[in-house]
């Protein structure tokens, strides 16, 4: 185990696993954190899971998290409003797993799109017309927009699939209106929940992911060091093209704990 970081801040698609599928070593790396009594954190762009849907996923692939080893961007948006927003209505244009982490947080949802004040957009795979009219109807009556992340792709069990940044697109250009705020990774929301949950400085913590876009660019902008990974959307063949360069790389979660040689 390597001694240069005292605390981790880890991604979840693409670097612990893809898909429903867990990557080779991921539950190995966490056991070997645990073991070292390292401080780490899971942090995710996952807007549609709820922080419960996600234990259940990973401790489905051998994975135990507790509670405060685990941020998604659904988690972090819900306390953002209600910080910034307490006691406001909204409409979800996503999953399930969102609306238990915005009323999990006291926020009410509105009875039609035309009540609500905000419109949450997050990654919804099983969209319909519906879904979109009853958001795009939210909007044109008021509603501000809030969005988990910004996302263009993620790897999914077959390949790259499309993220929040479909949905966002959808809305957006059919009101004219604007998302107002983007919580999601790499803007600065997120590294500062992940910090806090750390209880450590950024120069002491290492993020670790398989996003320059997201990962590398939120390690960059934070002052934390960052490590790519290359078991999810970075490819071998075009690393001198990443643009901001990584500190690191590294075939996987586990090779960057065990400070192997670099990919």
């Amino acid at each position: 185990m390597r001694e240069d970081m005292k605390g981790y801040i880890i991604d979840l698609d693409g670097t612990v696993y893809t898909g429903k599928t867990a990557i080779d070593g991921a539950a190995e790396a966490i056991r070997l954190l645990r073991g070292h009594d390292v401080p780490f954190v899971f942090l995710s762009n996952r807007g549609n899971y709820s922080a419960r849907m996600c234990r259940e996923k990973l401790a489905g692939m051998g994975v135990e998290v507790r509670d405060e080893e685990l941020l998604l961007s659904s988690t972090v948006t819900a306390r953002y409003l209600q910080r910034e927003s307490p006691g406001s209505s909204f409409w979800a244009l996503g999953e399930q797993g969102l609306v238990d982490e915005l009323q999990l947080a006291g926020l009410q949802a509105a009875e039609r799109p035309e009540d609500a004040q905000w419109l949450v957009i997050t990654l919804h795979e099983t969209v319909t017309y519906r879904d979109l009219n009853m958001a795009f109807r939210a909007v044109r009556a008021g509603a501000r927009i809030i969005a988990t992340n910004a996302d263009k792709s993620f790897p999914g069990d077959d390949g790259d699939a499309i993220d929040v940044a479909g949905m966002i697109g959808a809305i957006t250009h059919s009101t004219g209106s604007e998302v107002e705020v983007v919580i999601g990774k790499p803007g600065r929301y997120m590294a500062e929940a992940a910090l806090e949950a750390l209880g450590l400085p950024p120069e002491l913590c290492m993020i670790v992911g398989d996003s320059v876009e997201s990962d590398i660019t939120l390690g960059r902008n934070a002052g934390i060091r960052t490590a790519l990974v290359l078991t999810g959307s970075a490819r071998a063949d075009r690393l001198a093209e990443l643009a901001p360069q990584p500190d690191e790389v590294h075939a996987s979660l586990l090779q960057v704990l065990q400070g192997q040689s670099k990919a």
